[in-house]
């Protein structure tokens, strides 16, 4: 099952929702408010993930895929 799960979670990663919003993400900002422990920061990023179309997508699609 973890395996599935898995599997399923890269395939959402590669979806075109996945890479719509992974080239809206500043990788760098966010390895640097997880390292310094700013959660406001990832807070105001994931804020800003989930506000868009894609982003609201992505989650249902990750909270159907948890669900199973």
């Amino acid at each position: 099952e973890r395996r599935g799960k898995t599997e399923g979670i890269r395939k959402i990663a590669e979806s075109a929702d996945g890479q719509s919003l992974s080239r809206m993400i500043d990788a760098t900002a966010v390895e640097q408010a997880a390292k310094s422990g700013d959660t406001e920061a990832l807070k105001n990023m994931v804020s800003k993930v989930l506000s868009t179309d894609e982003g609201k997508r992505l989650a249902q699609s990750l909270r159907r895929l948890m669900q199973d």
